[in-house]
């Protein structure tokens, strides 16, 4: 008996449940990420302070930290352990499966760096540097989970919670950054300079994060805002501009490192409440289809039994009950497809800048903040996108690439 439209019509329902379950399983593995880059961002807070003291202060936290982000870890690896490597295909899954390869490789990198930081054999920012490397890694997995999305509600449940873990990482790269600072009692050009692209691109972050995010979750980053503290921009005023702070550098170092912990603690909340947010859109889109594709079912079994099967090419006289079933789901996927592709084109205009950042970083060996205030400034000199600065650098490595090979 050859197939129907109507078959076709439950198979795009089926896939479309299918998909929305895949989406699930990759929120659950964002969340587990998404402990996993706070307790990493608790390390190298800890590992920072350590070095900055010459081991006098925080020794006895090392070692914990370290067992906390092996926790994190296992959670990690037993959302890895339930994908479908094998079995139904999921968008963009190559770009995904990589990035989880370029992530978990990364954690590899963590006995050695803490051995280093133990034993005093490492520099602070070096130290740094490759704790936030590991932090990148697993961002960009999460950024690509974003990719992968062909649902708009979960979508831009991803985009926020993104863009808000992306300006949380930054908070804890400037709060590394000015703890040293004063730790030492100085900051030069250099430092000021990273300090104030670092809190730019805070406020970049938590921009696009606003865009997407649901009204609670900005109701609480509103009250987030409100609650930082005077204090906070006070030190941020001695950091971006003073070059010999006052004051003994170890307590001053402490209590900026204080302040600014207590501001990712609340920041962590807010990204709690984004997961729960993104599990919640998954399980609810998924209900929302399952009913549906009942209702179809049930409508499809109550149609007289010649409309139940057509030929490959539907005739003229295919009657109105199946045609109203077919434009139905047709006028839900058009309205999705048009959603989709605003955020679709966001999403590759911050991957053509991700891509870029990366390419500045392993070059040119620019941090992350270093690498997107050089595309920043590229933009502004010549009046023109970030994301097509972006992709112009892209292109003439490309050709340069192809001429050295």
């Amino acid at each position: 008996m050859p197939l129907s439209a109507l078959d076709f019509v439950l198979a795009a329902r089926q896939s479309e449940i299918i998909g929305l379950q895949q989406l699930l399983q990759m929120s659950k593995l964002v969340g587990a990420i998404s402990q996993l880059i706070h307790v990493l961002q608790r390390e190298r807070g800890t590992a920072n302070i350590y070095l900055c003291s010459q081991g006098s202060l925080w020794g006895e936290r090392l070692k914990e930290r370290a067992h906390q982000v092996q926790q994190a870890v296992q959670a990690v690896d037993k959302q890895l352990l339930a994908l479908d490597l094998a079995g139904q295909p999921m968008a963009n899954a190559s770009r995904l499966f990589s990035r989880i390869a370029t992530a978990l490789h990364s954690l590899s990198s963590l006995p050695a760096l803490r051995e280093q930081v133990a034993a005093q054999t490492i520099q602070q920012p070096e130290a740094m540097s490759r704790y936030s490397e590991v932090i990148r890694t697993h961002l960009a997995l999460v950024f690509e989970a974003a990719d992968t999305s062909g649902d708009p509600t979960v979508s831009r449940a991803l985009l926020a919670m993104f863009s808000f873990m992306q300006g949380k990482e930054l908070a804890g790269q400037e709060r590394a950054l000015a703890a040293a600072g004063f730790a030492s009692r100085h900051f030069d050009h250099n430092a000021h300079q990273q300090l104030l692209t670092l809190i730019e691109g805070q406020e970049r972050c938590f921009h696009t994060f606003t865009e997407f995010a649901d009204e609670h979750s900005l109701t609480l980053w509103q009250q987030q805002q409100r609650a930082d503290s005077s204090e906070l921009e006070r030190f941020r005023r001695i950091a971006c501009t003073c070059t010999s702070p006052s004051g003994e550098s170890n307590d001053i170092a402490l209590r900026w490192f204080e302040i600014t912990t207590a501001r990712i603690d609340g920041m962590k909340l807010i990204e709690d409440r984004l997961e729960e947010r993104l599990m919640t859109c998954c399980e609810q889109r998924i209900c929302e289809a399952q009913r549906s594709g009942a209702r179809q079912q049930q409508e499809i079994e109550q149609l007289p039994q010649q409309d139940s099967h057509y030929a490959a090419l539907i005739p003229p006289q295919l009657s109105r009950s199946v045609l109203e079933l077919i434009e139905q789901q047709s006028r839900q996927l058009q309205a999705q497809d048009a959603e989709l592709a605003a955020l679709r084109a966001t999403l590759a205009d911050r991957k053509l800048v991700e891509r870029a950042k990366g390419l500045l970083m392993q070059h040119h060996g620019m941090s992350e903040p270093q690498a997107h205030k050089t595309l920043r400034d590229m933009a502004m000199k010549q009046n023109k996108k970030l994301a097509e600065i972006a992709e112009a650098m892209l292109s003439v490595a490309a050709v340069m690439s192809k001429s050295a090979s």
